[in-house]
């Protein structure tokens, strides 16, 4: 697994290809911006993704899907609403039994599949495996050590993409559990907003911790219920992405509840991100009710986020509802 494609250069394809290219493997990036295809081949930055960032020299920018798909390995990293049309575009391409590792949180809108299930119908003659966990790209670019969750259905599948991924400062972890690695992967997107929220709001760390604590409940009950493991949700993929995701303010997903907090506008917030950073909480917190109604799972948080950022209810009336909910026992 030497010759490793990468679709997508947003900032999260872009740290990857850098993580990976630094660790030996040579890397074909294919972006949709002929701008930063030439850039990156020509100086070595990515600059409207990841500016003043210098790119190590085995990275090959293309705007060839199918040279990307002929690679060793196929890392697809665009946005989770994308994810389909990207998998269509590559179907011909994709060679019986090709390893793709799909990069991205989120749930499908217009469907309610997890990530890996789009793959299936899509591309079902690949190896689809999954690569999740608590990681930014900022830091991850910049070299800084760091740990990940591999899923794949077949365990020897997931060691092999392991050894092809790893390098000294990506560290992955592997499970055969692919639906709890995206359960907890999409789900602490949502949490991240509440917490955002909550932060914006000046309620305090006390109530941030339990809305945390909580989401992590509403995650195992609803991996639980799509038979997943919720031991899955104790690793990198679930506790670890949930800490990392609901404390900084590098993450997308917990900036934009501050600000929700803080009294912005979500019309403006998004507006203002446009094109540079997609914000997958918003969307999959519409899913996540899809998917709790079918499950039979009660999400008091994704549904009272949902409300705040899908049905233009107030952060106060959101807020009220949650404080005004029972009290249940600790582990329901």
């Amino acid at each position: 697994m030497q010759k490793i494609g990468i679709i997508g250069a947003g900032a999260w394809g872009t740290a990857l290809a850098q993580c990976l290219a630094l660790g030996g493997k040579e890397i074909l990036l294919w972006a949709r911006e002929p701008e930063v295809v030439a850039a990156i081949n020509s100086t070595h930055e990515n600059k409207p993704f990841m500016p003043g960032i210098p790119l190590s020299t085995n990275i090959e920018a293309t705007d060839s899907m199918s040279r990307t798909a002929d690679c060793d390995t196929l890392l697809v990293v665009t946005p989770a609403q994308h994810v389909r049309s990207t998998l269509e575009s590559l179907k011909g391409d994709i060679a019986e039994g090709k390893p793709v590792v799909l990069c991205s949180k989120g749930i499908e809108l217009k469907s309610g599949l997890l990530m890996s299930q789009v793959a299936e119908e899509e591309v079902p003659g690949a190896t689809v495996a999954i690569l999740t966990g608590p990681t930014f790209a900022a830091e991850i670019v910049r070299g800084l050590p760091s740990a990940v969750t591999i899923a794949a259905h077949d365990k020897d599948v997931a060691q092999e993409i392991r050894e092809g991924l790893s390098s000294k400062h990506l560290r992955p972890y592997i499970t055969d559990d692919l639906v709890g690695a995206q359960i907890g992967g999409a789900v602490k997107n949502v949490v991240a907003i509440a917490c955002g929220i909550v932060m914006g709001r000046n309620m305090g760390e006390s109530a941030r911790a339990a809305l945390m604590t909580r989401g992590l409940a509403e995650m195992g009950r609803l991996a639980s219920a799509m038979g997943a493991k919720k031991e899955t949700l104790m690793g990198m993929c679930g506790v670890g992405d949930l800490m990392l995701t609901c404390s900084s303010m590098q993450s997308r997903n917990y900036s934009l509840g501050v600000m929700l907090g803080e009294g912005k506008n979500l019309d403006d917030i998004m507006n203002d991100r446009k094109g540079i950073a997609v914000t997958e909480g918003v969307h999959t917190a519409k899913a996540l009710m899809t998917m709790a109604q079918k499950h039979a799972v009660d999400m008091p948080i994704a549904e009272i986020v949902h409300k705040c950022v899908g049905e233009n209810i107030s952060v106060n009336d959101c807020i009220e509802d949650m404080l005004d909910r029972p009290l249940r026992p600790e582990g329901q």
